[in-house]
């Protein structure tokens, strides 16, 4: 049995996938025995050909004879989003841990072992981030594990600040799912990526509550990949991203925190959450900001919140001690830029 699955989603990628394939299947010396899953979101780009043709025809040798890991495509009709499309791959993994990768990457030598040692430290681990670093600037830093604060962001550790900065393994909020591994038993405690997101955060609200639960999450520098970044929606700002992630910023907060602690960081949420639309507002795009908290608010109290809503535990009440404090002291860490 494989020890590790790879599971790529993909959206029309073509343009990235020979790269993306060929760094994961032929540069991984050492790596745990290990497949990819690719998980095809309706592509209408040739990718699904492609994938059949170069990848998923070849036939698997043993790492130490140096053949290349089994690729397997499962190709859905349309396009269900990122959340369906990693559940179904995790659920469809045949091995105790999983790696999520987007298809707009170039991993470096060493990435599976990397995220595989790491995670194999603790057993209380649920996630470790890779060091994703900038397709046309290596030598800065695109993400390095995710964090979250009382204002109501999310934002990535270190983007746009020197790699080099950055080589020791921490503990962070929650790992970026564009290159991260995972503990498959730990989805069956806590649950799977909640499909209601479609796309923006999902990444951030299962790491929330695999804190809740008690696990950690974790960055590991000696895992790294080059990412494009926004390849699938063209850009940094846009439109739909607008909308989407202010709208499941609502729902993250209104699925996590308990009503207490939801009211104890109100006052932080009205000022971040004022930032934000002014920043949206110089962009021409204050109404899409208004329009997506609008519509996360009401997916927040409507049947769809009810029913995805992380209930209070005493058991857990320090682990929402200490999320409390990371929420705190990560508005620190933006001011202090590290």
């Amino acid at each position: 049995m494989k020890e590790v699955t790879v599971v790529i989603p993909n959206y029309n990628g073509m343009k990235y996938l020979p790269e993306c394939m060929a760094s994961l299947c032929q540069g991984q010396e050492n790596a745990p025995e290990y497949e990819v899953l690719i998980i095809d979101n309706g592509s209408a780009d040739g990718s699904v050909e492609y994938l059949d043709s170069e990848w998923c025809r070849k036939k698997e040798a043993p790492a130490e004879e140096g053949g290349e890991p089994q690729v397997r495509l499962i190709a859905l009709p349309e396009n269900t989003g990122f959340c369906h499309a990693v559940n179904l791959g995790i659920r469809e993994a045949r091995s105790s841990y999983v790696i999520l990768l987007n298809n707009d990457t170039r991993v470096e030598a060493g990435f599976v072992k990397g995220l595989y040692d790491a995670i194999r430290k603790d057993e209380k681990i649920f996630s470790v981030s890779a060091k994703m670093l900038m397709w046309d600037k290596p030598e800065l830093l695109d993400d390095a594990g995710d964090r979250y604060c009382v204002l109501g962001w999310a934002y990535s550790r270190g983007k746009g600040r020197p790699a080099v900065d950055y080589d020791k393994n921490v503990s962070i909020f929650s790992a970026c799912g564009g290159a991260a591994i995972y503990r498959r038993q730990v989805f069956e405690e806590i649950g799977y990526f909640d499909e209601e997101h479609f796309a923006y955060l999902e990444d951030l609200d299962i790491g929330y509550r695999a804190r809740i639960y008690g696990y950690e999450n974790r960055y590991e520098p000696t895992a790294s990949v080059l990412h494009y970044g926004s390849a699938s929606t063209g850009s940094r700002y846009n439109s739909r991203k607008t909308e989407l992630s202010s709208s499941n910023n609502i729902y993250v907060i209104g699925k996590n925190m308990p009503l207490l602690q939801w009211i104890l960081n109100l006052p932080f949420f009205l000022l971040g959450f004022g930032i934000k639309f002014l920043f949206f507002c110089k962009k021409r795009m204050g109404k899409l900001y208004l329009k997506g908290l609008a519509e996360g608010w009401k997916r927040t109290v409507g049947p769809v919140g009810k029913q995805a809503k992380v209930h209070f535990q005493w058991s857990h009440l320090w682990n929402y001690v200490k999320i409390q404090w990371q929420l705190y002291l990560n508005v620190f860490r933006i001011l202090m830029k590290s």
